[in-house]
């Protein structure tokens, strides 16, 4: 059975439009995945470093990754994210780091890209998740075009994290009966009734195994986040204090990176490494 529909990604992506910028202000849960994704590429990043941003959206990271290194290859499947991300380039005054926007499958580089020729590649934000049964295409794409010993940061939405953030609290509201088939696939398609997404939901041993059998060492696994995952409402009076907001994420970046909490952020975050 296929599930990758690249049409049905760039029809989403285009109808999304600008709440790919702004989603990550939405709540204080959507700020401390912020501050988990960011911080690896704070960690990792050289400033020489040149780098393919692929799914790169309305450029939410773009604008981080303009701070971060020389040079930065926009690449989407989304004309309207790619013209987003243009837009806010020049109305953020970051797009003297972008070398060009490129509309692309993520799936199918060749005709974009030579071999080895980033020093890093960014897939932030669920692009595997939404190629299914192709990511293995993908990412044989994605280390093709990063130099060997080059960086490659991935993060993809997570099964049990959203059973944790979405699906508990509502969970009276869904049949069994159709929840069962998703949590044994990891697929929420159209299909299956759920026209607003289609994505593979990834568990945390899953992702580790097929990132190691694709050839790539993992530096960093972790959650995007899982102590706060569900305090909408206990956040924001955090948030209000300097000091115990910092003090939550910094015990958020522990936690999330213990093997036992991996599977409970709606994302799973993995910094690897291209052998040399």
């Amino acid at each position: 059975m296929v599930n990758y529909d690249p049409g049905w990604v760039r029809s989403f992506y285009d109808r999304y439009g600008e709440r790919e910028w702004t989603r990550w202000d939405e709540s204080p849960v959507e700020q401390v995945k912020w501050h988990l994704h960011l911080h690896y590429l704070k960690e990792f990043l050289k400033s020489e470093d040149r780098v393919l941003e692929i799914g790169a959206g309305a450029g939410r990271f773009t604008r981080e990754l303009a701070t971060l290194v020389r040079s930065i290859v926009v690449a989407d499947i989304s004309p309207v994210q790619l013209e987003l991300n243009r837009q806010k380039a020049h109305e953020f005054q970051f797009a003297g780091r972008v070398e060009s926007w490129v509309e692309c499958d993520m799936c199918e580089l060749g005709p974009h890209f030579q071999d080895e020729e980033f020093d890093a590649v960014v897939c932030y934000g669920g692009p595997l998740s939404y190629v299914f049964e192709a990511r293995t295409d993908a990412v044989r794409e994605l280390i093709r075009v990063t130099r060997p010993g080059g960086l490659l940061f991935f993060s993809v939405m997570s099964l049990w994290g959203a059973v944790h953030h979405f699906v508990i609290p509502s969970l009276d509201k869904i049949p069994a009966e159709v929840n069962r088939p998703i949590i044994a696939s990891g697929d929420l398609t159209p299909r299956e009734g759920f026209p607003w997404q289609s994505i593979h939901m990834f568990r945390a041993a899953e992702f580790a195994s097929f990132l190691e059998e694709a050839g790539l060492s993992i530096e960093v696994m972790s959650a995007s986040n899982c102590l706060s995952a569900t305090w909408d409402e206990e956040l924001k009076a955090i948030r209000d204090n300097p000091a115990a907001w910092e003090h939550l994420l910094e015990m958020e970046l522990e936690a999330c990176a213990e093997s036992g909490c991996l599977d409970m952020g709606t994302h799973l975050i993995a910094v690897c490494r291209k052998p040399q």
